[in-house]
């Protein structure tokens, strides 16, 4: 099967700082790779990398990310956007703060659909609310009408996952999508982005501090320090048998609840 998504030899520097240096790794259609490490590993930088979401001090300085035949590093602004949305989509790690206070749900996701496809607003709003359905929202015709301030974060993340959803990316980059959520929240999270896989083939890179996510949802696993891999498997291999001494040491430093 032909890999979806390929980094090859990546290097990606801040200001002329090296922050992530010869990462590797594959994408399958329809896989979830764990991305995990402590906080500036680099993990959200190497997705942000693929969106051209590195500001203006960041840059790809070797290497190359390969997507559907394409050097995404190498693309223009035009035709980035053009692949940005429609077959990558990405959910930040706090949807809230990216969707706009004074604008409904609904309007922003008729702008988002709107500005990739020729599209109504009464048809984005058939396709949302249909996606919502799938989600078990609530009152989806509600969620449309409200403003992002009148929903709870936990709500308000979901729906960032469905508008991330709704022009049926083939890859999908989630950047610490649970961490700001509660414990029950991001089980229902965690449940909806399995979901999505199962519907669309949907492939996810997942990038995560806690061990827990990981666990429940990767089929491979990239552990990274200070921008380096320290290790990459199948998930079963990096959790239940780890060769690396730091792989190790992260996994037991995993907090335990015990009974007395």
């Amino acid at each position: 099967m032909d890999a979806l998504l390929t980094y090859n030899s990546v290097d990606i520097c801040y200001n002329e700082n090296t922050v992530v240096q010869n990462v590797s790794f594959t994408l399958q259609p329809g896989e979830i790779l764990g991305i995990v490490g402590e906080s500036g590993s680099g993990k959200s930088t190497l997705i942000k990398a693929a969106m051209g979401l590195l500001g203006q001090s960041g840059m790809v300085t070797r290497g190359d990310i390969w997507f559907q035949g394409k050097n995404l590093p190498d693309l223009g602004t035009k035709e980035l956007r053009e692949i940005c949305g429609t077959k990558i989509g990405m959910i930040f790690q706090d949807s809230g703060a990216s969707l706009c206070p004074v604008r409904t749900i609904g309007s922003q996701i008729y702008e988002s659909m709107n500005a990739h496809a020729r599209i109504t607003r009464q048809e984005a709003n058939e396709r949302a609310l249909e996606l919502f359905h799938k989600l078990n929202f609530k009152d989806g015709q509600r969620i449309l009408n409200c403003y992002p301030f009148e929903l709870s974060g936990g709500m308000n993340q979901r729906v960032g996952i469905a508008m991330a959803m709704l022009l049926n990316p083939a890859v999908l980059l989630a950047d610490e999508p649970t961490s700001a959520l509660d414990i029950s929240v991001q089980k229902q999270v965690v449940q909806e982005m399995l979901f999505l896989r199962k519907l669309y083939g949907t492939a996810i890179i997942l990038v995560t501090h806690n061990i827990e996510v990981i666990s429940a949802m990767a089929d491979s696993v990239i552990v990274l320090k200070n921008g380096h891999v320290m290790e990459y498997g199948t998930a079963r291999q990096v959790l239940n048998e780890p060769q690396n001494e730091y792989t190790k040491a992260l996994l037991a430093a995993v907090p335990k609840l015990r009974r007395n």
